[in-house]
């Protein structure tokens, strides 16, 4: 099975299709499959709910669906640096459900791992334990989580194999393998396509056997989120 694409509307074109639940690889705009992103808008599939942890920054990433209107749900952990998720989460415009950091990677990893719920500390108490099932154990209360299974995986990698290993650079590792185990059918953007056994099986971060297509993108914009530096002497 190939799983070599020439680009990413030949990756994507013939799978998007409305009302997917749709898991977004990235952290801020560190590990983001851009090019998949701008292709995903170009489908203009319709009332997508989408799995990620924030949203970019206004004009980059996700951004792009919610300025096009295209995604009617967000799951994601933080919404502030985003001005247009913000705003349209707070007009009523987008529903957002709001997950902390570490369960929504947890609900991502376990659907890869064939779990279908599990136990957290994480929001008894608060907002995030509405409608959920509590349970004591050991004197503690703890809030059922479910697993979240994605339709489609869109993920970004530094270098994969012929057969979709794939190895990710520091950071940019980030919940894209969780975003990959969750999902359906997974695409990925990787910066190095290399013959099958030029990885070294010790240096393979995620098993080819969750990745479905492959699309390079060999020069990549490296966005700074927020550039620091020092004041001028």
């Amino acid at each position: 099975m190939n799983k070599v694409y020439p680009d990413s509307q030949t990756a994507l074109f013939d799978i998007v299709q409305d009302n997917m639940l749709i898991a977004v690889g990235g952290f801020g705009l560190c590990g983001i499959p851009e090019m998949l992103i701008e292709t995903l808008r170009d489908t203009q599939a319709q009332q997508l709910t989408c799995i990620s942890n924030n949203a970019g920054i206004d004009g980059i990433g996700l951004s792009l669906l919610l300025e096009s209107h295209q995604v009617k749900k967000m799951i994601s952990s933080y919404i502030g640096g985003n001005k247009e998720f913000e705003r349209q989460y707070l007009s009523g415009e987008l529903e957002v459900e709001l997950t902390p950091q570490g369960t929504l990677a947890e609900k991502l990893r376990a659907a890869g791992a064939g779990i279908p719920a599990f136990y957290t500390k994480t929001g008894v108490g608060t907002a995030v334990q509405e409608g959920k099932e509590v349970r004591n154990f050991n004197g503690q209360n703890y809030l059922l989580e479910t697993a979240l299974h994605a339709d489609l995986a869109l993920i970004k990698a530094y270098k994969a194999d012929k057969a979709g290993n794939l190895v990710f650079r520091k950071t940019a590792r980030n919940i894209n393998p969780d975003c990959a185990m969750s999902a359906k059918f997974t695409v990925v953007e990787v910066e190095e396509l290399v013959e099958i056994g030029e990885i070294d099986p010790d240096d393979i971060h995620l098993a080819g056997i969750y990745v479905d297509r492959i699309v390079v993108n060999a020069q990549p914009n490296k966005h700074i989120e927020i550039r620091t530096v020092k004041p001028a002497a």
